[in-house]
């Protein structure tokens, strides 16, 4: 018996095919012209993670619009769709566990808003940019520019710390000095260095804070407060200016000393020699 492909492809349904294939074009170019122009539209104010939220809604919701339109042209019987899609949901769903519960995940991290995109975050021993929100993970942008995978289960379930989220933070500093020196000096000293510096902030005041009498030094916290832009450029100027503030004014930073002593031994040791006894 052979098989009837008339039915399939005839002049009717070829018409339709095309029709479908100039929808799916015209639908993309539409679907992507409405998403670009309400990105321009958007006010520059709107958080990027909001921005790549409503972009994303667009998207997916022209997506869905379009399938049903190709799907209406083409005529295709929608009851055993849903009947397929229900048995493959099924096998995906007990197949994939843990790509929903990462789905989930995003969800409550997005309702959260511990971090949005551009925050910088830190999750264990790794941290970097944030550089997108995703259903199954968040990507991470590491400093030396790395991309970074972290699935949203894991960010769920691991403590997080979100470096840029106040508009100010403070940078600590762990200074030592020797124990001659005149504490009273050292503390005016590291005042001046931080009224002198144009990205330390003078509320709230910097922080001093002796802290202990190490083995060899006197331990000194001093934390300064800056704009969160400003990070690298208060580190590398408040060192700068400490060592020469320090050098200037004869003020010691002790360090380890390690003394060693050569030359041939003139006398060797005597051997003790245990005499037994019969």
């Amino acid at each position: 018996m052979e098989f009837d492909w008339s039915k399939y492809f005839n002049a009717e349904n070829l018409e339709r095919l095309i029709i479908a294939v100039i929808i799916i074009v015209v639908g993309l170019i539409l679907i992507h012209g409405v998403s670009y122009l309400v990105k321009r539209l958007l006010p520059k104010t709107l958080s990027k993670q909001r921005q790549m939220i409503i972009s994303r809604a667009i998207n997916y919701t022209g997506y869905l619009a379009l399938a049903a339109v190709i799907i209406a042209e083409l005529k295709i019987p929608v009851a055993p769709l849903f009947g397929t899609a229900g048995v493959i949901g099924l096998v995906v769903g007990v197949a994939s566990q843990t790509s929903i519960g990462n789905i989930v995940s995003g969800f409550f991290l997005v309702s959260e808003k511990s971090f949005e995109i551009g925050d910088v975050i830190r999750v264990g021993d790794k941290s970097g940019v944030v550089y997108s929100i995703d259903l199954l993970s968040i990507k991470i942008k590491t400093f030396d520019n790395l991309l970074l995978r972290i699935p949203n289960q894991t960010i769920i379930s691991t403590e997080l710390t979100n470096v840029t989220k106040f508009p100010i933070r403070r940078l600590d500093f762990n200074v030592s000095v020797a124990y001659k020196e005149d504490l009273k000096k050292v503390k005016e000293l590291l005042e001046r260095v931080t009224k002198q510096n144009p990205l330390c902030l003078d509320e709230p005041e910097p922080l001093i804070v002796f802290k202990e009498f190490g083995s060899s030094s006197i331990d000194i916290l001093l934390g300064v407060w800056f704009e969160k832009t400003n990070y690298l450029a208060v580190k590398n100027s408040i060192f700068l200016d400490i060592k020469s503030t320090f050098d200037a004014e004869g003020i010691e930073i002790p360090f380890p000393h390690v003394t060693v002593y050569t030359g041939e031994v003139t006398k060797p040791f005597p051997i003790i020699q245990k005499e037994e006894k019969a």
